[in-house]
């Protein structure tokens, strides 16, 4: 049994287990600090009953006008929590807020090329491929850049059209208004 609750600061000294992972990227604390100040409605933690962190959403609203959108910086479930639809619950609560309050036209996040599992999961949670960001873990790994267009904004999906010169981008190229 596990309950989704808003992440908090407190959070980031019990969440080691959730991120003792080689796909997980590991933020310092005023990482999470500058998340929690914010955009503290966005970060969601779920717990399991006996009160530890199993997973969690770390969250922000970014962009103007079509660029406007929701990103993830973070979803990562502990492995004896995978597969059983928590990260979905995460996923659907950031839509919901990017869609309704954000008003957002896509959400995105960005994911390691070598991490199947996790493209095959955002691609059942209806996310494709927008581009590919070229070295852009501590790592130098790419990361595909992923977005799912939101229904109220963003019907048609123009937010994932591309021009073929932007399919290959370098970390210093991302801005968002």
């Amino acid at each position: 049994m596990t309950s989704v609750r808003k992440l908090s600061p407190l959070d980031l000294f019990t969440f080691n287990l959730v991120n003792l992972d080689r796909f997980t990227e590991t933020y310092y604390l005023s990482f999470y600090a500058h998340y929690f100040t914010k955009w503290p409605t966005l970060q969601r933690a779920v717990v399991a009953s006996d009160g530890s962190v199993v997973a969690y959403l770390l969250a922000k609203a970014e962009g103007s006008g079509e660029q406007r959108h929701g990103h993830v910086s973070a979803v990562t479930v502990a492995p004896e929590y995978r597969r059983i639809g928590l990260a979905r619950r995460l996923m659907d609560f950031l839509e919901l807020i990017t869609d309704r309050e954000v008003r957002g036209y896509f959400v995105d996040l960005f994911v390691r090329t070598s991490n199947v599992a996790a493209m095959e999961m955002y691609r059942r949670l209806g996310y494709d491929v927008y581009r590919t960001v070229v070295g852009y873990y501590s790592d130098a790994e790419d990361a595909y850049d992923m977005r799912k267009p939101m229904p109220s904004q963003d019907p048609h999906g123009g937010s994932l059209r591309c021009a073929p010169h932007k399919r290959r981008i370098r970390p210093e190229e991302l801005a968002f208004d």
